[in-house]
Parts: C-alpha cells; sequence; structure tokens
C-alpha cells in the first residue's frame, strides 16, 4: 500500500498544489487554470508531463466536471438538479465511491475491490487529505478523482457564498 497526502494552498489564487508521497518528496504537481474559461486543474508528474486533467463545463446549466487520465476521459462529476441540498452524482465505468465523499472520507472501489481509501486530515492549515492507495495501477485516477471533488466543493463553495451576498 502506498500513502499519498495532497496539501492545498490555501492563498494561491491559480490552485497550484503537490502531492507527497510520505517521505515529503513531491509526486504530482497540480495547477489550475486562472482566469480562463473552461476552469481546469492539470496533474502533473515529476517531469513535469501532463498526466491527468480535471475539466469545468463552461457554459452548462448545472455544473459539471470531467476527469481525463493519459487523454482519456475516465469520469463525470455533474450536480442534478435538487431543491434542498446540493446533489452530486459520479459516473465511471467500473469505479464507484463508497463513503462521504463530500467530507473527504471515501473508499475507491474498481469492479467492487477496493483500490483507494481517502480521508480528511484534521488541525491543518488549509485542506489535506491522506489518499491512501492499494492498486498502484489505479493512482492517477485515484488523485485526479481527489482534484476534481476538491474542484466541485470550491466550486460549490464559490456558488454559495455569492448567492448569500
Amino acid at each position: 500500500m502506498k500513502e499519498l497526502y495532497i496539501k492545498q494552498k490555501v492563498f494561491s489564487l491559480s490552485g497550484k498544489f503537490t502531492v507527497k508521497d510520505q517521505q515529503e518528496k513531491d509526486v504530482y504537481y497540480v495547477e489550475g487554470s486562472f482566469m480562463q474559461i473552461p476552469k481546469t486543474f492539470s496533474i502533473m508528474n515529476t517531469t513535469r508531463d501532463e498526466v491527468a486533467r480535471v475539466t469545468k463545463k463552461a457554459f452548462s446549466f448545472l455544473p459539471k466536471f470531467f476527469v481525463e487520465v493519459n487523454g482519456r476521459e475516465v469520469l463525470t462529476i455533474k450536480k442534478e438538479f435538487s431543491f434542498l441540498k446540493a446533489l452530486y452524482t459520479i459516473d465511471a465505468a467500473g469505479i464507484e465511491v463508497h463513503g462521504n465523499w463530500w467530507d473527504m472520507d471515501f473508499q475507491v472501489l474498481q469492479h467492487g475491490e477496493v483500490v483507494g481509501q481517502v480521508s480528511k486530515e484534521w488541525f491543518t492549515w488549509g485542506d489535506s487529505y491522506k489518499v491512501q492507495i492499494e492498486n498502484e495501477e489505479m493512482e492517477t485516477i485515484i488523485i485526479a478523482l481527489v482534484v476534481a471533488i476538491d474542484c466541485v466543493k470550491a466550486d460549490q463553495a464559490a456558488a454559495s457564498s455569492a448567492a448569500t451576498t
């Protein structure tokens, strides 16, 4: 089992942060587009080659996020129409998320088998997540999924604060 840690930089306008291993070495670099439509997050390996991309669909009635790994779309996160609370679904072939993904406490399953686990680290500055990788072939997809969910949460928080002002 491999453990990775995502520590989002709270004050970064462009959404830059890194994914570190247990020895605190950078394993992935994540960079968000700044003031661009559509909003994207590029996930790069240590040689700065893009291995995954999260894209928010522009001009959509309800928010929708696409996750690509190695140039292939692997999952979609979309907001469903709901009157009472925000309701999102994750569509992915063979991939399921069990648990409370809104609070970043969930398992990632592929064809019914646990391939990864995500938990929020408390008492840290900003959002920090521990990602346990059970199946290293799924590592990039799991990291992209965590980045996508965090992007959905940030988008929802921005929409909520705009609605209350």
